[in-house]
Parts: structure tokens; sequence; C-alpha cells
């Protein structure tokens, strides 16, 4: 059995994420979702899905990026 990074559970159905440069055993997708998904400059949400990017600058979407300055995003072209 593993430990959870985030929660502490251990669990035997525990899995490892390795990305470059950041690595982590988990017992859930929600665990390893809080971990390690990248979060939006403007509201601080997880960015589960594609989100968008301007310079480096993760946003969830067009509007959060809108919202700090970032004009030229769209989330459909």
């Amino acid at each position: 059995m593993a430990t959870c990074d985030v929660c502490g559970n251990n669990y035997d159905k525990a899995f490892r994420v390795e990305m470059p440069g950041r690595k982590g055993t988990f017992d859930s997708f929600e665990c390893a979702i809080h971990a390690l998904a990248p979060r939006c400059a403007h509201c601080r949400c997880a960015i589960i899905g594609h989100g968008v990017e301007d310079d480096g600058t993760f946003y969830c979407c067009a509007h959060c990026a809108h919202e700090s300055g970032v004009e030229a995003l769209r989330d459909r072209v």
C-alpha cells in the first residue's frame, strides 16, 4: 500500500504521477488534480481542461484572461 501525498490516506490502489520536475503518489484523481493542476492566474481555480495561456501565464478561460487585461485570447476561434 502507498500513502497519498495530499490527504495521507494509505490505499492499496494508490498511483504515481510523474511530470517533468514534479511527481507524487495519490489515492484519487481529485488529490492528483489538487496537487498538480495549474491554477488560473485570475480566479485561482484548478485548470483541469485546456485553459488558455498568454506569455507563460495560464487562465482557465478567455474571460479570466480578459479580466486580467489580456484581450487577444479567445475560448473558441
